[in-house]
């Protein structure tokens, strides 16, 4: 495993002497634009294994994309190579339809700490509700990037993590299957975490289950999301949704495709730079 592959997987090709966070933010960039947040391999019959060296060759060198475990335990061993001061930890996401955050772990982020300031980076979240910059961990304090507003607030050491949404316009508004559409209400809750550093092993177990779960989102639907310079694309299933952040004043544009299944193949290798070697069952 080599950094100077992984700069030239995310096309990344600045200065880097400096575990500074202007090197981060610049790395982080580059990483969420390259590497798609994806769980294709789910729908193509293959095991996804959770150890380093198969995350390396899967994404750097077979240039495809992962989930949160994947990606996430990537940019931690990156950042690692370059000085930083990162550890892993675990968040419970929150479940809309539930109205409650999950019982079990079932996320992965990082936090930096850079000259006595911490930062949260989490570059595998996905779609609407992936951030674009590492966020300071300070609580109440609105945090706006392009995707939108970010906020941590803390309750007895258990942080909560959520984003200010804003309205979407759709030009050809039909019948549209994309998993972020806002519910009531313009706070979004993302995940809650504590600060405990956790090891990647202690996520093997969620790895199996995840691939295996019938009830989780990930075996349901074939997803596929890439940030782009100015918003976000996501293939779930056939639809392709293609968002331009703040179009307009405080709202997104969205665009909704229905595809067949060769142009499913299409657009993964032309919009996500993904060739599959075993057939997508969407």
């Amino acid at each position: 495993m080599n950094i100077q592959e992984y700069f030239g997987r995310i096309s990344y090709n600045k200065p880097h002497k400096d575990a500074d966070l202007q090197t981060l933010r610049a790395i982080f960039q580059h990483h969420i634009q390259s590497i798609p947040f994806e769980n294709l391999s789910m729908h193509c019959g293959e095991a996804i294994e959770l150890d380093l060296q198969s995350t390396y060759n899967k994404i750097v060198r077979k240039k495809r994309g992962g989930w949160c475990l994947e990606i996430n335990h990537l940019l931690f061993w990156a950042l690692q190579e370059l000085g930083y001061d990162v550890c892993i930890l675990g968040a419970h996401s929150y479940e809309p339809a539930e109205k409650g955050y999950t019982a079990e772990i079932n996320h992965i982020l990082l936090k930096v700490v850079i000259k006595g300031d911490s930062y949260i980076v989490d570059a595998g979240f996905g779609g609407a509700y992936q951030t674009w910059q590492p966020l300071e961990l300070i609580s109440g304090k609105d945090q706006p990037q392009v995707p939108g507003v970010f906020r941590f607030t803390e309750d007895n050491g258990t942080w909560y993590f959520e984003k200010v949404k804003r309205k979407h316009y759709i030009p050809e508004p039909g019948d549209t299957d994309f998993p972020d559409t806002p519910e009531l209400g313009n706070i979004r809750k993302i995940y809650r975490f504590t600060l405990e550093p956790r090891q990647i092993d202690d996520f093997q177990e969620l790895n199996a289950y995840l691939q295996v779960s019938p009830d989780n989102l990930l075996r349901k639907k074939s997803i596929c999301t890439l940030q782009t310079t100015n918003g976000l694309l996501a293939l779930v299933g056939w639809t392709l949704t293609e968002m331009k952040y703040n179009y307009m004043e405080d709202m997104d544009l969205v665009n909704i495709t229905t595809l067949t299944d060769e142009e499913v193949e299409k657009t993964l290798k032309d919009k996500f730079n993904i060739v599959l070697e075993n057939k997508l069952v969407p």
